[in-house]
């Protein structure tokens, strides 16, 4: 199951988990697995339209995720995102 690391200043909404294991075989899934496990969440992330707000940046291991496929990029099993604001 991927997991994804919460910065800091976010865990406030993860109940204080600094890592959240998620579902999803995509970016996307994954993060949307996250904001429906933590609602809260959700509005830091996701504009109004529902896009991922320009200033969250996704990192798969040590690339950013704009540079692989992004949101569409494929996870494997054991796999880590981090958020970085």
């Amino acid at each position: 199951m991927p997991t994804i690391r919460i910065p800091t200043p976010l865990r406030q909404f993860t109940g204080g988990n600094a890592e959240v294991p998620v579902s999803g075989d995509t970016v996307n899934a994954a993060l949307s697995d996250l904001a429906t496990r933590h609602p809260d969440l959700r509005k830091h992330l996701y504009s109004d339209t529902g896009e991922l707000r320009a200033f969250v940046n996704v990192f798969l291991g040590q690339d950013d995720v704009r540079h692989l496929q992004g949101v569409n990029t494929v996870l494997k099993e054991n796999d880590q995102l981090r958020i970085v604001p």
